[in-house]
């Protein structure tokens, strides 16, 4: 078990988050189900913490035809409502000092799950893993797919908050304290919003330049630099190269190697300030199902180096 350093007890809470309205792919929402078959339950329990597996969340049926688009975000209402039920559930768990394991679902999911972690740990600072920024606002998107907005959301920025279905979700995150790993395709208008807040990113650019190890050292020195900032590790598997992870949404080639997102958990496990993780964006509906067993894997050993398990 990670030595930890903020108070947090020995139990990590598991919740599982299949919803899909973030984005137009059906099967994400079966993301859940298939981490716990791949066996994330078991290996965390392995390496020593209490699990408190609170099972799959209930939604209610996803009708697009009952939501229509605002200002060109589609299904605002049901995805806003979503999040606020994961944010509902999940801060009684942050509330405990449990750290929280998310399994997605699509990424919309983290505005609650952050949310939530900021209401435990007001100063929680993000590294978010992930092929794309998802920073768009309503006004920048060019899909209106939700799933490439939550941090524009939780950081409320050109007035997202204004919209029908987030009136619950206060700003709760500040540009210094979220840190991108792994970019590689971001929207003409996140680039300017990037720009703009002065957020610190290590697209595979800084990966490749720098390495892997050195990339932690300055994402982590950012976001917490004194080592005492609570982080929420929010991991989009498509951060990973597709050739490893083929079962998600929106692949994009030259993404991190399965050794460097590993090492990347581990050195946020070392850190011992590691209060919650999602883990997101794994589709088994996507490609075969031997692909789809792959995807899951790797997305467990994600789990594994989070929570502790060293290789020596």
């Amino acid at each position: 078990m990670e030595s930890r350093k903020l108070g947090q007890t020995n139990t990590v809470s598991v919740v599982g988050i299949g919803y899909r309205g973030g984005q137009p792919k059906i099967g994400v929402e079966h993301g859940p189900t298939a981490l716990r078959e791949a066996g994330v339950i078991n290996i965390v329990k392995e390496l020593g913490w209490n699990v408190e597996d609170t099972g799959n969340l209930k939604f209610a049926e996803f009708d697009p035809e009952s939501d229509k688009p605002v200002e060109g975000v589609k299904f605002p209402r049901q995805v806003g409502k979503v999040c606020e039920t994961i944010y509902n559930e999940v801060k009684q768990y942050s509330a405990k000092k449990n750290t929280v394991l998310n399994l997605g679902g699509d990424h919309s999911l983290a505005i609650g799950t952050i949310a939530a972690t900021a209401s435990a740990w007001p100063d929680v600072a993000v590294i978010w893993v992930d092929a794309h920024a998802d920073i768009n606002s309503p006004k920048t998107s060019t899909s209106g797919n939700i799933h490439g907005m939550p941090v524009g959301f939780l950081m409320g920025i050109d007035n997202s908050l204004s919209i029908p279905g987030f009136q619950w979700l206060k700003p709760c995150l500040t540009p210094d304290r979220i840190v991108y790993i792994g970019l590689r395709d971001v929207d003409p208008g996140e680039k300017g919003l990037l720009k703009k807040y002065n957020i610190k990113c290590f697209s595979m650019t800084e990966v490749d330049r720098y390495g892997i190890g050195e990339v932690m050292r300055m994402a982590i020195d950012h976001v917490s630099p004194k080592r005492d900032r609570p982080i929420h590790l929010s991991f989009d598997v498509d951060g990973i190269d597709p050739s490893e992870v083929p079962s998600t949404g929106t692949t994009v080639k030259g993404g991190l190697s399965y050794r460097e997102a590993r090492y990347l958990c581990e050195s946020v496990s070392e850190t011992g300030l590691l209060v919650a993780m999602d883990i997101v964006e794994v589709n088994p509906s996507l490609g075969t199902g031997e692909q789809a067993k792959q995807t899951a894997a790797v997305a467990v050993e994600l789990a594994r180096s989070a929570f502790g398990q060293k290789l020596l």
